[in-house]
């Protein structure tokens, strides 16, 4: 059997000697001075530069992801930054690796799911909501984006998230939605259940027209510096000897003589 081999094919950036180009700008003239991080991310994962009111959006939903404390994932960072101090970025990775399902992920699977419910363009979002809800019911898991084991009765966050949507026009069906799913969640359980950080996040990721594969993406770039921040915090005042002595101390106690 012959083989044809498939074209290695990327648009994303090429250089010479003397010049660089990313997405079809040239990199000193073009974007260095006129673009922050954040623009810049968007212009890499889209391949288009973001309007003013695009960038403010993302912006802040970006700025959200940074930092949530001593996370599991901020301390499997420290704790890995505490046995090789010499490598940073593993102490990172050992952060990063612990973003899914519970921490982070669920940003995406609040966009997979409005993604899902808008696809057919339906005119009763009400229906749609409830629709949503039932089937997470049916299938005994959490509705992604909605609630919060900590943040009662509302995620902060949340409100200002969906207000500067609001403020730059990217408050549409996906915001509705993920609003009303809220609400039907609530009613299903017969308590609040506000929309949280994460449901707001996969909506305005949608409503910026970001592919669903990359908002998980996104609390990845953004997460990581927020390690980066803990693992500076972590050489100046270490803990993680502190934990792990304490944490061996008190799982080992019943079994030590007296």
């Amino acid at each position: 059997m012959s083989y044809s081999p498939t074209p290695i094919r990327s648009d994303i950036a090429w250089s010479t000697p003397d010049r660089i180009a990313v997405r079809g700008l040239d990199l000193p003239s073009e974007i260095l001075g006129h673009f922050s991080l954040a623009d810049f991310s968007f212009l890499q994962l889209t391949g288009r530069r973001p309007t003013p009111e695009q960038s403010r959006v993302y912006d802040a939903l970006l700025i959200t992801l940074v930092e949530h404390g001593l996370t599991p994932s901020a301390l499997a960072a420290r704790m890995t930054y505490a046995g090789a101090p010499e490598s940073l970025q593993a102490a990172v990775a050992a952060g990063l690796c612990g973003l899914g399902s519970v921490f982070v992920g669920s940003t995406e699977g609040a966009a997979r799911m409005l993604t899902d419910a808008l696809a057919d363009d339906p005119e009763d979002l009400d229906a749609a909501a409830a629709e949503i809800v039932a089937g997470f019911r049916a299938r005994r898991e959490p509705v992604p984006g909605i609630g919060h084991p900590f943040h009662k009765p509302v995620d902060p966050r949340a409100p200002r998230l969906f207000e500067i949507a609001a403020e730059n026009g990217l408050s549409g069906r996906y915001v509705d939605l993920v609003q009303r799913v809220a609400a039907a969640g609530g009613r299903a359980i017969g308590k609040d259940l506000p929309c949280n950080a994460t449901g707001a996040i996969g909506a305005l990721t949608c409503e910026l027209g970001l592919p669903v594969r990359a908002v998980r993406g996104l609390g990845v770039m953004a997460r990581a510096i927020g390690l980066v921040g803990h693992i500076l915090e972590e050489g100046e005042r270490p803990m993680a000897v502190e934990l792990w002595r304490r944490a061996d101390d008190e799982a080992s106690a019943h079994l030590r003589p007296e």
